[in-house]
């Protein structure tokens, strides 16, 4: 069944996630009803002779001198100059995820856009259309203007655009797509690009799978902690409650849902490695960030990114910066934070997992047959390859502002590449689960003693049926992808 958003409800994430595929978006009468007013409203206002920014001026830095007088030549002199992205393109799902997130944005009616930009944006969504966009060259200072412009040129059939996912020309992607060129003006245009929905879309997906990995780190501490034998008040109620951080008392909760019934072996140490015996502290931590990036994501799928805004009822075209990426730029780093200690928390998890002194003598690297087999060793030392290539990356880009556009845009926000960074270390961080789910599973069948806890038999038994043992040793990269399947699974 196609999956359908309505641009007349609020936006989840879980739309854009649904967005990777086609889907049916609708924008019924009430949408078109503030479009069209608000495209009257301009036409009102352009009729008055008032200024009104990328309508009646140029762009930018040269905003002080006059735009083309035909507003659909304005449209090339709109998304002419922002040919001029570098690099590898954006992943066709967050492209389309970004321009669900557009089409959201222009159909509250405050971008005086026409309505058959709107038009043209659902039917796209419900084809395998995807725009080509570069990912480097957006400052997210103006919006994301260089891959915005991009996917806006290939809707009037210019540059690239995939179909199923073949790269061609935008032209011939459109016809077999069965879509129409998409014509624009120059406010069309400028509203296509004028705002942060590349930033928006990228933080978005960005967090949906690192709170999916954080949630499958709680279920896999758990399942460690009872393979071990761990006494389990490291995750005491009392406890986490007098730490006082709401965070680490809610993870703390779940935890205790998914090791309930856990029996300590008593053949531990009276305390655990801080890899268990701090994680509800440090996983909380990271719950009191995720609930930080939920809140700013929430308000950017709810709000107008564009600049100028029309308000028709108040007879005002009001001119600002409602396409400056901030909110995003410091979310998306916060996530980047999180990744990379949840990140580092799986990886010494699996450390202390295939590590002879600490596993209660399980076999090195949990091997069927040490020597002659060779178990989780390729599977550790990816994951210790990813951890580093996450914690390379993870300075902040929020910080990095510098002046551009003569000193128009005197300070940027970098949302975009926060964001995409974000998503991608996300990415990363999901392997790593895949690969300490891949280690608890291998565990068991090399002599770990079987979960005592219902919950961490659930986990278990989704491993199990997923990942075979290693027996002999073979690839595994599949299997670590299958893990990870297999936990988020738990969760749906």
């Amino acid at each position: 069944m196609t999956p359908e958003v309505d641009l007349a409800a609020p936006l989840r994430i879980a739309d854009l996630l649904a967005a990777r595929d086609p889907i049916r978006v609708t924008a019924g009468a009430a949408v078109r009803d503030r479009v069209g007013a608000a495209r009257a409203f301009l036409s009102k206002v352009l009729g008055d002779d008032r200024a009104v920014y990328g309508s009646t001026t140029g762009f930018g830095a040269l905003v002080g001198y006059a735009g083309r007088a035909d507003l659909r030549d304005q449209a090339d002199n709109t998304l002419a100059h922002l040919g001029a992205g570098h690099g590898p393109d954006i992943d066709p799902h967050v492209a389309r995820a970004t321009l669900l997130v557009r089409a959201w944005s222009l159909a509250r009616g405050a971008s005086g856009v026409s309505p058959h930009v709107i038009d043209a944006l659902v039917a796209m969504l419900g084809t395998t259309f995807v725009p080509a966009m570069p990912r480097y060259g957006s400052v997210g200072a103006s919006g994301d203007l260089i891959p915005l412009g991009a996917a806006a040129q290939a809707l009037r059939g210019r540059g690239h655009a995939y179909v199923l996912g073949e790269r061609m020309p935008a032209a011939e992607a459109l016809r077999s797509a069965g879509l129409e060129p998409l014509p624009l003006d120059g406010r069309d245009a400028l509203a296509l690009v004028n705002g942060t929905s590349l930033t928006t879309a990228a933080a978005a997906l960005a967090l949906a799978c690192t709170r999916a990995a954080h949630r499958a780190v709680q279920r896999l501490t758990g399942l460690l902690a009872d393979l071990l034998g761990s006494d389990p008040q490291f995750l005491d109620e009392r406890l986490l409650r007098a730490f006082g951080h709401p965070g680490a008392i809610a993870v703390g909760a779940a935890m205790r849902g998914f090791t309930a019934g856990l029996t300590p072996s008593g053949q531990r140490p009276l305390q655990e490695p801080y890899s268990l015996r701090c994680s509800p502290q440090l996983l909380g931590a990271a719950e009191d960030a995720l609930r930080y990036a939920d809140g700013v994501v929430a308000a950017d799928l709810g709000g107008v990114s564009d600049n100028p805004l029309f308000f028709p009822g108040d007879d005002a075209v009001v001119h600002g910066g409602n396409f400056f990426g901030q909110p995003a730029a410091f979310a998306a780093d916060v996530l980047s934070m999180v990744v990379a200690q949840v990140g580092n928390l799986a990886e010494r998890q699996l450390d202390l997992l295939v590590d002879p002194h600490r596993n209660n003598g399980l076999p090195p690297m949990l091997a069927a047959g040490p020597g002659q087999q060779h178990g989780l060793q390729g599977v550790q030392l990816a994951a210790t390859a990813l951890i580093a290539e996450i914690r390379r990356d993870a300075m902040p880009a929020s910080m990095q502002s510098l002046p551009t556009n003569l000193h128009n845009q005197d300070v940027i926000p970098l949302g975009n590449q926060a964001a995409l960074r974000a998503l991608d270390q996300a990415r990363l961080l999901r392997l790593i689960v895949g690969s300490l789910a891949v280690g608890l599973r291998q565990a068991v069948y090399v002599g770990a003693r079987p979960p005592t806890a219902p919950g961490s038999r659930e986990v278990l038994d989704a491993l199990t049926a997923a990942v075979p043992p290693i027996d002999p040793d073979r690839p595994l990269e599949d299997d670590v992808r299958r893990a990870a399947d297999a936990v988020e699974e738990l969760e749906r």
